[in-house]
């Protein structure tokens, strides 16, 4: 019976344990944020939902990625509403997504347009940030392969 308790105990504490802060933020908080990495590393902000099948197919590619590539600041931004947090940070606990992660608390337009004036809002979006610049270098809507992300990272080590 002790045994019992002791692993209910642990159990409850791996399962209310998050390695994730999730952020509330605005588009101008996340290109804030977003500076704080110029000269530093290169930064991947990739923006998804939990309802979007192709952002969470590509997602264990991008989080692959982070965690293999040194030089690289992966930056996750859900698009899901506010009352769906708590299924978000679930997600990105089950991805093994560590440190920061945001969910915007912005209207879509002010959003979509203050994070790329010539994104459609379509998900998933991905933008690149150059290491050193710290300027965009590419961005995509939709899906794309891992040599997509690869090749698009290489420009944005090297820039």
């Amino acid at each position: 019976m002790k045994n019992l308790f002791i692993s209910s105990v642990c159990l409850f504490s791996l399962i209310n344990c998050s390695k994730v802060d999730l952020i509330e933020a605005s588009s101008e908080e996340i290109n804030q944020y977003i500076s704080k990495y110029r000269g530093n590393d290169a930064v991947l902000l990739n923006v998804w939902a939990t309802s979007c099948a192709p952002c969470v197919e590509e997602f264990p590619m991008i989080v692959k990625l982070d965690n293999e590539i040194i030089d690289l600041k992966v930056l996750f931004i859900s698009t899901d509403f506010d009352d769906e947090k708590h299924k978000v940070k679930k997600f990105l606990d089950l991805q093994n997504v560590n440190g920061i992660s945001f969910i915007k608390n912005e209207k879509d337009d002010l959003f979509i347009n203050g994070l790329h004036p010539k994104w459609s809002g379509a998900l998933p979006f991905s933008i690149l940030y150059g290491k050193k610049t710290g300027k965009i270098v590419d961005y995509w809507e939709g899906k794309e392969p891992e040599l997509k992300f690869r090749e698009s990272i290489q420009i944005a080590l090297s820039n």
